[in-house]
C-alpha cells in the first residue's frame, strides 16, 4: 500500500500531469472569456435591434394614429369608410415586405448589405414625416406621403429583421432576440395611445416633428453598431444571386413548415373588429375606455416578453409552442365572461400576458427556421404570411357575424376551438427547430455574409 501510494504521488507530480492539469486550467479560463465575449456582443446587437424596432414601430402611422384621424375627421371631414381605407391603403407596403428581404439579402446598397438600407430608410422615413406636415391638406396627398413612408419603414423594419435572426442563429439566442423585439414592440404600442392623444389636441405639425425624430433616432445608433465588410458583386450578380436565394426559400421544406403553422395559429376566425363593436354598442363603453384597455394589454404583454425571455433558456421550443398555443386558446376563453368594464379590463390584461408567451415561441420558431444567407426575406415571408392570415381572420370572423348572424360568443368558441386544434400540428415539426432551448448546444450554425459589430473581423465566405 505504501509503495503504490508513492508512486500515485510520484504521478500526481509528474511534468505531463502538470502540463494536462494546466492546459484544463487554460482552457476554462479560455471557455470563459469566450462566453463573456459573445454575451458582450449579444448585448450590443440587441441594442441596435431595438433601436432599430423603436424607430419602425413607433414611427408608423397606425402606432401614432389619432393625430392622423383628428386631422382627417376634424379638418377633411372624412366618412368612417373613408378613413378606414386610409390606414388600410397607407399601410399596403407592409404586406410586402419580402420584396424588402430580397434586396437586403441580395442586392448590396453601396457595398453593403444591411448597413446602407437602414441608414437610409432612416433618413428617407424621418424626411417623409416633414413632408407629411408640410403636403398640402388634402386626402390624396397625405395618402401618398403616408405611402411613402410607411414603404421606407418596412425597409427599415425587414432589416432589423433579418439582423435580428442572423445574429439569434450565430449565438443560438433567437428567444432572447424575439423576446427583446417584442418587449419593444409592446412598449410603443403602449406608449402609442397616450402621446397619440397628447399629440392630437396640438398642431399637426408637432406630430410631423415627432415622427420624424422617432424615425431618425436609428440612424446614429446603426452608424455606430452595424459595421459590415464590404460586398463585392451588383448588377447581374446581385440578381443571380437574388435568384439562387428564392430556389433556396422555395425548397425549403423547413421554412414552410414553420410559415403553415404561424398560418394555422393566425388564420383563427378573428373576433378584433366584432369585440370593437361588442364594446361600444353592447357594453356601452367610451373611446377613452377602450384605450385603457389597449393599455392594460400591453402592460402585460411586457411582463409575458421578459417571462419568454427566461423560459426559453430553460424549455425546449417544442414545449414552448405546446403550452403557448393551448394558453392563448384557454385565455381566449376568458372572453366569454366579457359582461362589464371590470370583467373587460382583467380579460385584456390576461390576454395580453398569454398571446404574447403564444406569439413569441412563433416568433422564435420563424427565426430558427429561415434559411441562413436569407434572414431578411425568409423573416419577412413569414412575417407576411402572419400579417396576412390576421388580415383574413378578422374580415372572416366579421363576415360570420354580419352574414350568417353568429354570436359574438359563439366566435369566441370558434376561435379557441381552432386555435387548440393547431397543437395537433407541433409534432409534425423538424426536431432540430424544436427539441432545443435557446443558448443550447446544437448544430453550428454558419452565415455566408455576416455582419460584423465594430471592432470585429468578418467571419465567413462573402
Amino acid at each position: 500500500m505504501a509503495n503504490r501510494s508513492s508512486v500515485s504521488a510520484l504521478v500526481e507530480r509528474s511534468p505531463r500531469a502538470s502540463i494536462r492539469g494546466r492546459n484544463v486550467a487554460v482552457g476554462s479560463r479560455v471557455s470563459t472569456r469566450t462566453r463573456e465575449a459573445e454575451r458582450s456582443e449579444l448585448v450590443r446587437w440587441a441594442i441596435l435591434v431595438g433601436a432599430g424596432v423603436f424607430a419602425t414601430t413607433f414611427a408608423q402611422p397606425a402606432v401614432l394614429k389619432l393625430p392622423l384621424q383628428y386631422l382627417l375627421k376634424s379638418d377633411l371631414h372624412v366618412s368612417r369608410d373613408a378613413m378606414a381605407a386610409f390606414f388600410a391603403a397607407g399601410a399596403l407596403a407592409w404586406y410586402f415586405k419580402p420584396l424588402a428581404g430580397i434586396l437586403s439579402d441580395s442586392v448590396p446598397l453601396f457595398g453593403t448589405r444591411r448597413r446602407h438600407y437602414l441608414l437610409l430608410s432612416g433618413v428617407a422615413a424621418g424626411g417623409l414625416w416633414l413632408l407629411i406636415g408640410l403636403v398640402p391638406r388634402t386626402y390624396a396627398a397625405l395618402l401618398a406621403a403616408v405611402i411613402a413612408m410607411n414603404a421606407m419603414l418596412v425597409v427599415g423594419s425587414t432589416v432589423v429583421g433579418g439582423v435580428m435572426v442572423e445574429i439569434g442563429q450565430r449565438y443560438r439566442a433567437t428567444g432572447r432576440l424575439s423576446s427583446a423585439r417584442y418587449f419593444v414592440q409592446n412598449a410603443c404600442v403602449l406608449l402609442g395611445g397616450p402621446v397619440g392623444g397628447f399629440l392630437a389636441a396640438r398642431s399637426f405639425g408637432l406630430t410631423a416633428l415627432v415622427g420624424a425624430a422617432v424615425a431618425l433616432s436609428v440612424v446614429p445608433v446603426a452608424w455606430w453598431l452595424l459595421r459590415e465588410p464590404p460586398v463585392a458583386g451588383t448588377g447581374a450578380a446581385a440578381w443571380t444571386r437574388a435568384k439562387a436565394e428564392l430556389r433556396t426559400l422555395m425548397h425549403s421544406g423547413t421554412l414552410w413548415s414553420a410559415a403553415g403553422l404561424l398560418f394555422l395559429v393566425y388564420i383563427a376566425p378573428g373576433f378584433q373588429t366584432p369585440l370593437y363593436y361588442y364594446q361600444t354598442d353592447t357594453l356601452g363603453l367610451s373611446q377613452e375606455f377602450i384605450g385603457t384597455l389597449s393599455f392594460f394589454s400591453g402592460a402585460f404583454g411586457l411582463v409575458g416578453a421578459f417571462l419568454y425571455g427566461v423560459l426559453c433558456r430553460r424549455l425546449p421550443l417544442r414545449w414552448l409552442l405546446a403550452l403557448g398555443i393551448a394558453l392563448s386558446a384557454l385565455g381566449t376563453l376568458g372572453y366569454l365572461f366579457y359582461r362589464s368594464g371590470m370583467a373587460a379590463a382583467l380579460i385584456e390584461g390576461e390576454n395580453g400576458l398569454l398571446v404574447t408567451l403564444a406569439e413569441l415561441a412563433l416568433m422564435d420558431l420563424a427565426a430558427r427556421a429561415t434559411p441562413r444567407g436569407s434572414e431578411g426575406l425568409g423573416f419577412a415571408l413569414m412575417m407576411s404570411v402572419r400579417n396576412a392570415a390576421l388580415a383574413v381572420s378578422d374580415i372572416f370572423g366579421s363576415w360570420l357575424i354580419e352574414r350568417h348572424q353568429v354570436s359574438f360568443f359563439s366566435l369566441v368558441w370558434l376561435n379557441a376551438g381552432t386555435t387548440a386544434l393547431v397543437l395537433l400540428a407541433v409534432p409534425f415539426l423538424p426536431r432540430g427547430l424544436i427539441d432545443r432551448r435557446d443558448d443550447a448546444p446544437g448544430v453550428e450554425i454558419t452565415h455566408s455574409r455576416p455582419c460584423s459589430p465594430p471592432g470585429d473581423a468578418a467571419v465567413g465566405s462573402l
